[in-house]
């Protein structure tokens, strides 16, 4: 394939060698004529393993050559990468100067080059490639994306260091599409690697690179929280992390990683609790171990606001533990939603096959009765007195009995999911996930 890449920076000079090695013809493009003349001459003008004999056996075998003029590169190929930077402003904010002005070059060409696919691989929030990108585009080139020339968004997971390895070796492939025919486009060229290639719609995947790097921020700075910690007790931090990561069943692993309602049970808020206080003990701050709970407890108000936004006195609650398969109502963050609803004067119906049993024999049966008595006088024995009661029905566990639930509900029930028992996205006024 004929490819142009917008941007000889880092991801912009390792896609160029990478691409031009596997027998694509890459033409780099970059405004610093600086980097134009290295990648001529078969130089990087990055550094980085392997990029370098990359680049100079491509031009040698003329499979790889630069230019300043976006627009020459784009009239002599199929397809574009923009890889130039988004710079910090402070505050979160991100310039976005480079990607206008090359989309603003790469529409001018494409008034005379229509079919031509243009692939973003700079990172942007999302939104960018909605508000920014295509506008640039369709305004530049008098034309419309999806039809007269293709878009996507395909992010980057190269690490400096092991860049050249990461792109032939990726974790994922995603790539973000406007439409079926330009994701194709994209696909044909990374469909030879291996893991996983992973086509949505491109403001998930403009969502996924920052999903991504945050959760590796949080992983490293949270291991040197448990270091801190453990350096201030005289342990072996680096020995107790290797114990942690031998789990990947749970520790290294999807579980705990879908959105949904608040954690709960007698473990984990009593022992972040815990170790929040010992680290205090020790002058040890810790402050993402000690943002748990209050995070927690806003994904609980969250879900009390979900169900008073509905505007319905009557709600019917179903499921009360703090997860499926268990009767435990120890810290269930249903127990705080519960309690809420009724001082605000809420008229309640609960159901839970598990706490309804314990009710009457099992192990919770002391705390039912006695710690809260007031709610245990709203249970009913069965999910159709719940529906039958609730103008708002809100479901608190993933248990399977609740799955058709949101089926059988008439017109003007509505439902607040919790857990995601159905598969489905929210829906104003009928259905409201939590978080999704």
């Amino acid at each position: 394939m004929k490819i142009s890449i917008m941007g000889l920076g880092y991801v912009g000079a390792v896609s160029a060698g990478c691409l031009a090695s596997e027998g694509h013809e890459v033409i780099g493009v970059d405004p610093q004529q600086a980097k134009v003349d290295l990648i001529n001459a078969g130089s990087s003008p990055i550094i980085e393993k392997d990029i370098g004999e990359m680049i100079a056996r491509a031009v040698a075998e003329g499979r790889l050559s630069a230019t300043a003029n976006v627009q020459e590169a784009v009239r002599h190929t199929d397809l574009s990468l923009i890889c130039v930077g988004t710079p910090s402003l402070g505050n979160g904010h991100i310039d976005l100067k480079y990607v206008r002005r090359v989309c603003e070059e790469i529409g001018t060409a494409l008034k005379d080059h229509p079919g031509h696919t243009v692939v973003v691989r700079s990172t942007m929030l999302p939104g960018t490639m909605r508000n920014v990108v295509i506008p640039a585009l369709e305004t530049a080139s008098g034309l419309k994306a999806g039809e007269d020339f293709g878009v996507c968004l395909n992010p980057e997971f190269l690490r400096e260091g092991t860049a050249v390895h990461d792109y032939f070796h990726p974790p994922k492939t995603v790539i973000g599409e406007l439409d079926r025919a330009s994701g194709d486009v994209v696909a044909k060229i990374y469909g030879h690697l291996p893991g996983p290639v992973i086509r949505t719609d491109y403001e998930t995947a403009e969502m996924v690179k920052y999903a991504d790097n945050t959760w590796h921020a949080l992983k490293v700075a949270y291991a040197n929280e448990i270091g801190n910690i453990c350096k201030a007790l005289g342990l072996d931090s680096h020995k107790l992390m290797e114990i942690f990561c031998q789990d990947t069943k749970l520790n290294l692993s999807p579980y705990y990683l879908k959105p949904g309602f608040a954690f709960g049970g007698s473990c984990l808020p009593k022992d972040v609790r815990a170790l929040s206080y010992k680290a205090k003990l020790l002058d040890v701050k810790v402050p993402i171990i000690d943002a748990i709970l209050p995070s927690n407890d806003e994904q609980i108000e969250r879900g009390i606001q979900a169900v008073i936004e509905k505007g319905e006195r009557k709600v019917g609650i179903l499921g009360f533990s703090f997860k499926a398969g268990t009767d435990d109502l120890r810290e269930s963050p249903m127990v705080e939603l519960v309690e809420r609803l009724i001082g605000k004067g809420y008229d309640l119906r609960i159901y839970d096959g598990n706490v309804r049993m314990a009710a009457i024999h099992g192990a919770n049966r002391d705390y039912i009765l006695n710690h809260i008595p007031h709610i245990s006088k709203l249970m009913v024995a069965g999910i159709d007195e719940v529906i039958a009661h609730g103008r708002t029905i809100v479901i608190g566990n993933g248990a399977a009995e609740f799955r058709d639930v949101p089926r059988r509900l008439e017109e003007g029930q509505q439902v607040v999911d919790l857990v995601r028992i159905a598969d489905t996205r929210s829906v104003r006024g009928v259905y409201d996930g939590i978080c999704w």
